[in-house]
């Protein structure tokens, strides 16, 4: 009699009982990968709070007094005018125009391609090299 209890209840619970199941997708968080969009302020916030490095080159604009801004102001005019005159003493009114110059130690090649004018800059006594490609 307890065995036909026990199997009644199993079987009043077996039909009873409902299942509900649906299909499992994943989402990604981070809108680089196909995430909400809405995430990118929270993702960005969460990086830097975690960030402990700072950038030892950072030279603050607040750190400098009003001379040195003046000074440091007065410098870039200064050179921004020397090198306005040798620019026009080199190239004159027309402009850059083909060919190889060279201003103490910076060797420039200047040549046209499908791309534009290309400028290749070296320094003869670093080693270093710059290109800047002004297009058509």
């Amino acid at each position: 009699m307890i065995q036909l209890k026990y199997l009644l209840f199993i079987f009043l619970l077996s039909g009873t009982a409902q299942v509900f199941s649906q299909q499992l997708v994943y989402t990604p968080k981070n809108p680089a990968f196909g995430g909400d969009s809405f995430n990118y302020t929270w993702l960005l916030n969460s990086a830097n709070a975690q960030n402990g490095f700072t950038d030892p080159d950072n030279d603050d604009f607040g750190d400098q007094t009003e001379l040195e801004r003046f000074a440091e102001d007065l410098n870039s005019s200064i050179l921004g005018q020397v090198s306005r005159s040798l620019f026009l003493s080199e190239f004159g009114d027309e402009g850059l125009q083909p060919g190889t110059f060279t201003f103490g130690s910076l060797a420039i090649d200047i040549f046209e391609t499908g791309q534009g004018l290309v400028i290749d800059i070296l320094d003869t006594n670093t080693g270093e090299q710059t290109q800047v490609i002004i297009p058509n």
